[in-house]
C-alpha cells in the first residue's frame, strides 16, 4: 500500500530518479511522473520500466513550446501517443508572461491531445494539466473535445479564478495541491472549499532540473502540504492522508 503518492512530480529531471524511486517503493511513496517532452517521455517509460511504484506521463509542455524546443512535429508525436497512453502529463496552457506570445500554438497542440485521448478511450487514462492564466480556455477545450468525459482530468497548482474552480469542479476535474499554492491566501481557500473526494497531492519537484534530488525532500514537501492541507479543512491530518493516498493508487493503478 502507498502512503503517500506524488501526483505531479519530473521524476526524470532528476539525474538520479531512479535511485529515488527504489528507494521510495521500500518507504510506500508513488509517483506520477510527468514529462515535457515525447521524447523524454520515451527515455522516461525505459528508465522507470523496473520501478513499480512509478507511472510515467506522456507530455508536451507549453513552456517548451514557448521557448521553441518544441515544434509541430513534437506535437503530432504527443497526439499520437496520447491516442495509446493511459497517462497523460505535462500538458496544457500558459498565458501568462512565459506563454502568452506562444498561446495559439500551444492550444492547438493541446487540443490535438484531448482530442486523441477522446477518440481512443482507454480504462483509468488520467490527464495532469498545466493552466496559468488559462483555465477557462483549457475548460473549453476539455468540453469541446468530450475528454472531459473520458479522461480523469487533474488541474496541477490551480491558480485560475473562483469560477473557473467550480467550473473544473462540476466537469469532475482533480486537484493536485502543493506546498508553493498553500503559500497563498487563494490557494488556501481553493483547498478548503474543494469537495474532499477531489484532493490529490504534489510536489513539481525538482526544484533545479538536471541535478540530484532527494527522497527525503519530496516526502517533506508531500508531508507539509498533508498537514496544511488539513490545517486548512479542520480535519485529522492522518485520515486526509490516507484517503489521498488510497485515491492516488487507484488513479495510478498501484492499488
Amino acid at each position: 500500500m502507498m502512503r503517500l503518492v506524488d501526483m505531479h512530480c519530473h521524476l526524470d529531471l532528476m539525474t538520479n530518479g531512479v535511485e529515488i524511486a527504489r528507494a521510495a517503493q521500500e518507504a510506500g511513496i508513488g509517483f506520477f511522473c510527468t514529462t515535457v517532452t515525447p521524447a523524454d517521455a520515451a527515455a522516461a517509460q525505459a528508465r522507470f520500466s523496473e520501478c513499480p511504484n512509478v507511472r510515467v506521463g506522456t507530455g508536451l509542455h507549453p513552456w517548451w513550446i514557448a521557448d521553441g524546443t518544441c515544434g509541430a512535429q513534437d506535437a503530432r508525436e504527443a497526439a499520437a501517443g496520447a491516442a495509446h497512453t493511459a497517462y497523460l502529463g505535462e500538458v496544457g496552457l500558459d498565458a501568462g508572461k512565459r506563454g502568452a506570445a506562444s498561446i495559439e500554438a500551444q492550444a492547438r497542440a493541446f487540443e490535438h491531445i484531448m482530442e486523441a485521448a477522446s477518440a481512443h478511450p482507454l480504462p483509468g487514462r488520467i490527464a495532469s494539466i498545466h493552466a496559468i492564466r488559462s483555465a477557462s480556455r483549457v475548460l473549453d477545450i476539455l468540453e469541446r473535445t468530450g475528454a472531459a468525459r473520458t479522461v480523469a482530468c487533474i488541474f496541477h497548482w490551480f491558480s485560475g479564478s473562483t469560477d473557473e474552480l467550480w467550473r473544473a469542479v462540476h466537469l469532475g476535474c482533480l486537484f493536485s495541491i502543493n506546498e508553493h499554492m498553500l503559500a497563498t491566501k487563494r490557494g488556501r481557500e481553493y483547498a478548503r472549499i474543494l469537495p474532499a473526494d477531489r484532493l490529490l497531492l504534489e510536489t513539481d519537484a525538482p526544484p533545479e532540473l538536471h541535478a540530484p534530488y532527494s527522497l527525503e525532500g519530496i516526502e517533506r514537501s508531500l508531508t507539509a502540504a498533508l498537514t496544511r492541507l488539513a490545517e486548512t479543512r479542520g480535519v485529522d491530518p492522518a485520515a486526509l492522508g490516507a484517503d489521498i493516498a488510497a485515491r492516488s493508487a487507484r488513479l495510478l493503478g498501484l492499488a
